[in-house]
């Protein structure tokens, strides 16, 4: 009696496992920068976690600004403007106090039109999210240990919210 052919199996390697390699390999790229790495050190790490504080509160501003002319979209938008703002205050936790000025007065000085529709609005958020979790990503693998491990951690969290703002909406 034959046996049954083996069943097929894809040739090379599956999705889940290049993406999860592609973040393993970008934490570990991100946790190997140390003192001695060559960068000038804490004013680069300085200067990143500004960066990011200052994103951060731009994208809360955006949060707001959508909150105020769509009201009807609170519950659905409160809980990850919520969490854009523990992402503000965690990059702002260690920047010094010059840092943290700057960022909090170039947040407020900028202001981001809403559109009057409330599914271009939510997509504006979601594009805003995209953008800024592509960006982090990128600057991760440039910063020291701890900021490359918060920058990957709310890029991912960046990515979630666009997703579950685009998935929403269908």
């Amino acid at each position: 009696m034959p046996y049954p052919p083996p069943p097929r199996t894809r040739s090379g390697p599956r999705r889940r496992s290049l993406l999860a390699s592609a973040a393993g390999a970008a934490l570990l790229v991100g946790c190997s920068a140390g003192p001695d790495s060559g960068d000038d050190g804490p004013s680069a790490a300085a200067r990143a976690r500004a960066r990011a504080a200052r994103d951060s509160h731009g994208l809360l501003q955006r949060y707001d600004a959508v909150l105020a002319a769509h009201p009807g979209l609170a519950d659905r938008l409160r809980p990850l403007r919520a969490q854009v703002a523990a992402h503000a205050a965690a990059f702002e936790e260690g920047a010094t106090d010059a840092a943290t000025a700057t960022v909090t007065a170039t947040a407020r000085a900028s202001a981001t039109p809403v559109p009057a529709a409330e599914k271009d609005a939510v997509a504006g958020l979601a594009a805003a999210e995209r953008a800024l979790a592509d960006q982090r990503a990128e600057d991760l693998l440039k910063a020291p240990g701890d900021l490359a491990r918060l920058l990957a951690s709310v890029a991912a969290a960046g990515a979630a919210h666009a997703y579950l703002l685009t998935e929403g909406a269908r």
